[in-house]
């Protein structure tokens, strides 16, 4: 999710709400401790150069039990950060302690923002000489073509 689609979202919704893609809830007295912006530039196994920005959003439980984040007090720390750190309109990544600090990229059902689980890749398959991957998929075979022999009466249904 990109930053300006969050600011899109957040006037309509009555209360800020993240969920992880397992189905825990992030606890509603959660604070958005940090936004901010995050470049990365990195040399790939491949030997090529890379630059990589996202807007970071870093979530914190607090023993503050009665602290509830509105979307309006949200969006003018997004529009405080724009403005004081010059943050561009870029994907979203969320910080988030469970057992150790993950990062989550950022999606909405409708009611929940969405930490959803990032996996690691090799940006330079071909030149790692990773062959492709393979479906994982079990081939379908059509029962017709192996032939029909169960026929009413023949005991083999």
């Amino acid at each position: 999710m990109k930053l300006s689609e969050i600011k899109r979202i957040l006037p309509t919704l009555e209360n800020v709400e993240f969920q992880l893609e397992n189905g825990a809830i992030v606890p509603e007295h959660f604070h958005v401790t940090e936004v901010g912006l995050i470049t990365k530039k990195f040399i790939d196994c491949g030997g090529v150069t890379r630059n990589e920005k996202v807007v970071n959003f870093q979530l914190w439980n607090a023993n503050d039990l009665e602290h509830r984040l509105k979307p309006g007090k949200l969006l003018n720390i997004i529009e405080l950060s724009e403005n004081k750190l010059g943050i561009e309109d870029a994907e979203i990544e969320v910080e988030y302690q469970a057992e150790t600090i993950g990062k989550y990229d950022l999606d909405f059902n409708g009611k929940h923002f969405i930490l959803k689980n990032k996996q690691t890749a090799c940006l330079a398959e071909d030149a790692c000489g990773i062959p492709p991957v393979e479906s994982t998929e079990k081939p379908k075979i059509q029962l017709v073509s192996i032939g029909n022999t169960c026929t009413p009466g023949s005991g083999c249904c």
